[in-house]
């Protein structure tokens, strides 16, 4: 069993009945966000990469909970500099927990902090948690590797960028679902600002027109899987 909140924009938050891992806790500064910082209770933090949307209160939240960042290598190195604990990985890497496997993928985008300092590659995250197969692509284009990881990977839910500009739009999301092949497609990553404002519901009437399943999540719901 597992539940899946959806905090907005590409925050997620994972509770498996015994541990908690949030994705990319962007809250503080969110106009969507339905929680606070403060209110996040987590064993687990999982960054995709550096950027403000994406780092968000990893570090705040890691500090109040002693939970533990899990990123890569440079990104690791950084939040551990400013005095959190992480665990170091790198793309294609993958580790046990104690919640279960966690692997990153690659993804087409960037990674570096505010002040421009470099944060390592970008990535997406595969988590076998709560007996699910998570992908969640973090920013990214459309490449056509997802095939693989779909192939190699059985996922039962693919949370995916269609907010376009910084990554995939709808058309080549509904692409990815296609390559992926999940039990479930997710938007995320959309509407948070102007330049990423994009319809989940188009997205969602695209991936069904092709046979496939898609769940748009409100803002702050949960859904037990």
């Amino acid at each position: 069993m597992l539940k899946i909140s959806y905090l907005s924009h590409s925050c997620f938050l994972l509770d498996d009945g015994k541990i908690k891992l949030i994705i990319d806790p962007f809250l503080t500064g969110n106009p969507n966000a339905t929680a606070q910082a403060g209110d996040i209770k987590v064993d687990y933090i999982v960054l995709t990469h550096a950027h403000s949307d994406h780092l968000g209160d990893a570090i705040p939240i890691s500090k109040a909970n002693n939970a533990l960042i899990i990123a890569v290598n440079e990104l690791a190195n950084y939040v551990a500099s400013e005095g959190c604990i992480a665990h170091n990985m790198h793309i294609g890497g993958g580790r046990d927990f104690d919640f279960g496997r966690l692997q990153f993928t690659q993804a087409l985008h960037g990674s570096v902090n505010n002040s421009g300092d470099y944060m390592g590659s970008p990535a997406g995250v595969i988590i076998n948690m709560g007996g699910k197969t998570i992908y969640h692509a973090g920013d990214t284009g459309l490449f056509y590797d997802m095939k693989m990881l779909g192939e190699i990977n059985k996922i039962d839910i693919a949370m995916l960028p269609i907010g376009d500009n910084f990554t995939m739009g709808i058309d080549d999301a509904v692409y990815a679902v296609e390559f992926l092949n999940p039990k479930l497609a997710v938007p995320m990553h959309y509407n948070t600002f102007g330049v990423i404002k994009a319809d989940p519901k188009k997205f969602k009437s695209k991936v069904e027109a092709k046979g496939k399943q898609c769940k748009v999540f409100e803002y702050g719901e949960t859904c037990e899987f």
